[in-house]
C-alpha cells in the first residue's frame, strides 16, 4: 500500500511540475519577473507552513540541523527557482521541461551510485547517452533558433536540473520527512522576501490582479506546498533510486502543455530533442536491471 501511494504521489508531482513550466512561462510573458514568482512561491508557501517548522522546533531547523536544512533550502529553494524561472525567461518552456529533469536523471543515477551503492546497467548507462545526444540536439536547435539567449536559459536549466537532482539524495540519505523538508525549504527560503523587497523591483501590484492571483496560487500552493510534499512523500516511499523513474513524463506534460499555454510549437529539432529525451530517461529509469553493490 505504502508504495502505491509512493507511486501516485511522484505521478502528481510530475504532474504539478510538468505543468509549471509552461505556466511560470505564461506568467513571465505577462508581466512578471522571475524575482516576482519566486517571491510569491515562498512568500505563500513559507508563511502558511510557518506553524508547523515552529512546531518542529526552531532551534535545530525542524529537528534536522541548521547546516542541512540550508543545504535543503539551497537544493530546492531560493537558488533553484530562481535558476528556472530565469532559464524560463531566456528560453521556451519545452526546454526546460526536458533539460530539468534529463539532468535530474543523470544526477540520481550518479548520485545514488556513489552515496547508496546502486549500480545502474548498462541499459540505464544507454538510456542518459540518448538523453545526452537528446540535450545537445535541443542545444543545438536553440543554437539555430533563439540565439545566444536561449543557449544561456538552457544552461540555468541545466544548472535548475543539477540542484533539484541533488534533492531527493539528501532527503534519503538523511531520512528527511516529505512536510517537514517542505516547511524546511518554504521557511528558510522566506529569507528573501525583504531581500526582494527593499533591493529588487516588485512588480507584483503593477499585472493584472488575476495574474498575480493565478501564479501565487500556482507557486506557492501548488509547486511549493503540494508539489514538494508528494515528491518527497513518493521519495521516501519508493526510495531516490526508483523515484527517478518519474522525471521522464515531465518533459512530456510540459512540451505538451506549451502548446495550448503559451503557444510554443517545438521545431523538428527541438521536438527530436525532447523525444530523444523522454525515450533515453525511460530507458533508463524503468530498467530492472538496476541492481545494489555488494560490499
Amino acid at each position: 500500500m505504502t508504495r502505491r501511494l509512493g507511486v501516485v504521489a511522484m505521478l502528481g508531482a510530475v504532474a504539478i511540475y510538468g505543468a509549471n513550466f509552461a505556466v511560470s512561462r505564461h506568467a513571465l510573458l505577462n508581466g512578471l519577473t522571475p524575482d516576482d514568482l519566486v517571491a510569491l512561491r515562498y512568500g505563500i508557501a513559507g508563511t502558511l507552513l510557518l506553524p508547523f517548522f515552529l512546531r518542529r522546533g526552531a532551534v535545530d531547523c525542524a529537528g534536522v540541523g541548521w547546516r542541512r536544512g540550508i543545504l535543503l533550502a539551497i537544493m530546492s529553494g531560493v537558488p533553484m527557482a530562481l535558476l528556472m524561472n530565469t532559464g524560463l525567461s531566456l528560453a521556451p518552456a519545452s526546454h526546460g521541461a526536458a533539460i530539468g529533469p534529463g539532468t535530474v536523471t543523470v544526477i540520481g543515477l550518479v548520485g545514488s551510485f556513489f552515496m547508496f551503492g546502486v549500480r545502474p546497467s548498462r541499459l540505464a548507462l544507454i538510456g542518459i547517452g540518448i538523453v545526452l545526444v537528446g540535450l545537445a540536439a535541443i542545444g543545438i536547435a536553440g543554437s539555430r533558433t533563439g540565439g545566444r539567449s536561449v543557449i544561456v536559459g538552457d544552461l540555468f536549466f541545466l544548472a535548475t536540473g543539477l540542484l533539484w537532482g541533488l534533492y531527493p539524495l539528501l532527503l534519503q540519505k538523511w531520512n528527511v520527512g516529505a512536510m517537514t523538508s517542505t516547511a524546511i525549504v518554504s521557511v528558510l527560503s522566506l529569507a528573501y522576501i525583504p531581500i526582494y523587497a527593499l533591493a529588487l523591483q516588485p512588480r507584483i501590484f503593477a499585472v493584472d490582479p488575476w495574474i498575480a492571483l493565478l501564479h501565487g496560487l500556482n507557486q506557492g500552493l501548488l509547486n511549493v506546498i503540494l508539489g514538494l510534499w508528494l515528491w518527497g512523500y513518493g521519495v521516501k516511499a519508493l526510495g531516490a533510486a526508483e523515484a527517478q523513474r518519474f522525471p521522464p513524463l515531465v518533459p512530456v506534460v510540459g512540451t505538451l502543455l506549451a502548446i495550448p499555454v503559451v503557444g510554443e510549437w517545438p521545431p523538428m529539432l527541438q521536438a527530436l530533442g525532447v523525444a530523444l529525451i523522454v525515450g533515453g530517461l525511460g530507458l533508463a529509469a524503468f530498467s530492472n536491471l538496476l541492481r545494489t553493490r555488494k560490499a
